[in-house]
C-alpha cells in the first residue's frame, strides 16, 4: 500500500511539474498561432460580412483575442484601422503614421506588403500587452477584400 501511495505521488508530482513548464510557454501566442488567428479572422469575414467581422474583431473578450494575440484590420486605401482587439483607442488611426522604436516604419511596410503580396511577414518592435515589454514581433498580413488584417507574436 505505501509503494502505491508513493507511485501515485511520483506521478502526480510529475505531471503537475510538466504543466507548470508548458503553461509557462502557453502564456505567450507563437507565429504560428498569429497566423492562424488571421487566417480564422478571414474565413469569418468572407462568412459573416465586414459589419459582422469589424464586430467580432473589436470584442476583446472574443474568439479573436488570445493572450497577447489579437486582430487588427485596416483600409488599405488609408492605413486607417477599423478594428483592434487589444486597444480601442487605436481604431481611427492609421497605420501610415505609426513607426516603431526604432524609427521603422512598419505601419507602412504592413500595408505595402499587403497591397503588393497579398500576404507575408513583417518584423518590429512592440510594446506586449503582457509584459508591458519592448519586445520583437512579427506580424502576418492578410489582405481581404479591401483590408489588411494583422495579427503577431512576440520573439
Amino acid at each position: 500500500m505505501n509503494t502505491l501511495k508513493v507511485a501515485v505521488l511520483a506521478v502526480v508530482v510529475i505531471f503537475f511539474g510538466l504543466s507548470t513548464n508548458s503553461g509557462t510557454a502557453a502564456e505567450f501566442g507563437t507565429a504560428a498561432e498569429a497566423k492562424a488567428l488571421v487566417e480564422k479572422a478571414a474565413a469569418f469575414w468572407h462568412e459573416n460580412g465586414r459589419d459582422k467581422a469589424l464586430a467580432a474583431f473589436n470584442d476583446r473578450n472574443g474568439a479573436f483575442v488570445d493572450r497577447d494575440l489579437y486582430v487588427v484590420a485596416a483600409n488599405l486605401s488609408d492605413g486607417v484601422r477599423i478594428a483592434h482587439g487589444f486597444n480601442s483607442r487605436m481604431i481611427g488611426k492609421s497605420l501610415a503614421d505609426f513607426k516603431d522604436i526604432e524609427g521603422k516604419a512598419y505601419g507602412l511596410e504592413i500595408l505595402d506588403l499587403a497591397r503588393t503580396a497579398g500576404s507575408g511577414w513583417v518584423d518590429y518592435k512592440f510594446t506586449n500587452p503582457v509584459t508591458r515589454k519592448i519586445m520583437d514581433k512579427t506580424s502576418y498580413v492578410l489582405k481581404v477584400d479591401d483590408v489588411v488584417i494583422f495579427s503577431g507574436a512576440y520573439k
